[in-house]
């Protein structure tokens, strides 16, 4: 197993990193310096190890924020200074931005230490690879900003900050794609038009950015699409009840910054990061629950296997190098048996009685395929029983978009019977979003897909508490099949002709999986998602691109969500502003 991690996006920004910062002092034999702040922290984190940075001559990582003592023999490579840093303590530096460095910002650094800086550049990189075909723009707080009436004077810049970040993944990848958005959508006489705000500042960027460009060349559009879309879209698939493996740990067991607590034998506390370093999680997170705990042991055996040379025969060497990582393999096994474990545990305890309802709710049909003709039959046995108030919220809020919303007297009635009248905003803040809660709206307002309006899948094979398909995987595939209308999904700026079919690709067609490199010299797909994405929705992306021969599909957002978390962004949304964070020099 390669130690940085060789998949998708965190190898391209990894390359890029490398060929930037590395190279640019490499020719010097002095060990360096690398001084991040809490963004760059996070994004080299994402693609290398701390072995991959002393492989290249980095002895020491420091934090922006705090002051240290002066090391005048050693060379200072510093990652995106945000202030004009005291000269006294530094050699010489190397000065890099993710993005980009305003006129007042560089005077000032040109004036106080420009005679220390060797290097300054912008590296076009502040967005964060969190998988392979996944990015987000670590902003959290983007969803309250955009969404939230007391937020309302934050939106246009926190809009103009993601566009940005959205820019600097294009130029990552060397794409230049034609944006199109979800149409605006009107509800209770207000129109929410932010996919189309953002769709016309990322277009304006991407123009001014190749215009910039520095081999003095205009670049013209690439075979990429970039469809824009809101929360609002498919308010469904992030709170449904998932029983596919990463997406159910997530929801279901306290797994914090990928990092998965768990006891051993001994009953001592271990701990696992959850990445695609794990390739046993690579494989395994997006199969069904039933299917996980049989394929582990089969793919460890097949992962060992993997290791030996390309004729089949193992080396001492590579017998070697194989019992090193045994028990790396074997510490993986027990990590994902224990996982698996406390997934069931939730299902067979609590979730297993929910997602009958949820899924008839959802698709508006049961496993048998009749009709659904009263929904309050369906929700009234969650109501009953004694579930957790989360686990409430969601099966009626499953109900009520099931209805295109319902009356008042009914959501007052429903708002009493979860017990929640204090706490009425998990529900009516949907509207912020753009999804009816109150029936009287028409239904022409409607945010969200229609049943009628989705792919017929009843062909598929699916489990029967998994019928439920993301929305966006429907978007996907109509992308790639050239089949998205333009009346709904307006073109900011054209595609190439190129992308309209010849090299598109029909995802219900089935083709050999194609590597990597081979997708890359086809089409592009990226998808983002105003107001956060979920793991079904991560998950769509790499099955849309597994069933096409030559489109990857890379989806992202401000940040990735559970239902939970995003329930209570929900709630947030009415609350008064709160205090800014602040931050402070710490004198070790």
């Amino acid at each position: 197993m390669a130690t940085v991690s060789e998949h998708g996006l965190k190898r391209v920004v990894w390359q890029r990193i490398k060929e930037t910062i590395i190279e640019d002092c490499k020719k010097s034999e002095i060990w360096k310096i690398l001084i991040l702040d809490h963004f760059t922290t996070k994004l080299l984190s994402s693609c290398c190890k701390m072995s991959d940075l002393m492989q290249e001559g980095i002895t020491i990582v420091e934090d922006l924020y705090k002051s240290r003592e002066p090391v005048l023999e050693m060379k200072v490579r510093h990652l995106d200074i945000c202030t004009p840093y005291p000269t006294s303590i530094l050699k010489s530096a190397y000065v890099y931005f993710t993005d980009y460095c305003s006129d007042e910002l560089f005077n000032k650094m040109k004036l106080y230490c420009g005679k220390y800086i060797r290097v300054c550049k912008e590296l076009n990189i502040s967005f964060l690879p969190q998988e392979s075909q996944v990015f987000t723009c670590d902003n959290p707080g983007a969803f309250r900003s955009i969404y939230s009436p007391h937020c309302s004077q934050d939106k246009v810049k926190t809009l103009e900050t993601l566009a940005a970040q959205i820019v600097t993944l294009c130029a990552t990848l060397d794409e230049n794609p034609g944006v199109r958005y979800k149409k605006e959508t009107v509800l209770e006489n207000t129109t929410l038009d932010n996919a189309k705000q953002l769709a016309a500042l990322v277009d304006y960027k991407l123009t001014k950015h190749y215009d910039m460009d520095d081999n003095s060349k205009k670049k013209g559009k690439t075979q990429a699409q970039l469809l824009i879309v809101e929360r609002g879209f498919d308010p469904v698939t992030p709170i449904l009840h998932e029983l596919t493996y990463q997406a159910m740990a997530y929801d279901l067991v306290p797994i914090k910054n990928d990092t998965y607590k768990y006891k051993s034998k001994d009953g001592s506390e271990k701990e696992a990061l959850l990445n695609e370093d794990d390739q046993l999680w690579a494989r395994l997170r997006h199969m069904h629950i039933a299917e996980v705990s049989e394929q582990i042991p089969k793919l460890v055996k097949e992962i060992s296997a993997n290791k030996k040379q390309p004729d089949g025969k193992i080396t001492i060497s590579g017998l070697s190098q194989l019992m090193k990582k045994m028990p790396h393999f074997r510490k993986q096994k027990t990590v994902h048996l224990n996982l698996t474990e406390d997934c069931m545990n939730h299902f067979q305890k609590n979730v297993e009685k929910l997602c009958k309802a949820e899924q008839d709710l959802a698709v508006g049909s049961d496993v048998e395929g009749v009709k659904v003709k009263d929904p309050m039959r369906t929700l009234l046995p969650v109501l009953l029983h004694p579930h957790g108030t989360y686990d409430k919220i969601r099966a009626v809020l499953l109900y009520i978009f099931s209805l295109n919303g319902t009356t008042e007297e009914n959501l007052n009635k429903l708002i009493q019977h979860v017990k929640i009248e204090e706490d009425r905003e998990f529900i009516l803040n949907w509207r912020e979003l753009g999804v009816p809660i109150i029936s009287s709206v028409s239904e022409t307002s409607r945010a969200y897909c229609t049943l009628s309006s989705r792919r017929d899948r009843t062909q598929e094979e699916t489990y029967s508490l998994s019928r439920w398909t993301p929305v966006i995987k429907d978007v996907m595939e109509d992308a790639v099949e050239n089949k998205l209308e333009t009346r709904e999904w307006p073109h900011q700026s054209e595609c190439p002709a190129a992308w309209n079919g010849s090299g598109a690709v029909s995802a219900r067609q089935k083709h050999k999986a194609s590597t990597q490199d081979e997708r890359r010299s086809g089409s592009r797909l990226i998808i983002f998602v105003i107001g956060g994405i979920s793991y079904s929705e991560m998950r769509s992306a790499y099955q849309v691109t597994q069933s096409v021969k030559s489109c990857e599909v890379i989806i992202g957002s401000s940040h990735i969500v559970t239902p939970m978390e995003l329930l209570d962004d929900i709630q947030a949304l009415s609350k008064p502003t709160t205090t800014k964070e602040t931050f402070t020099i710490v004198k070790e």
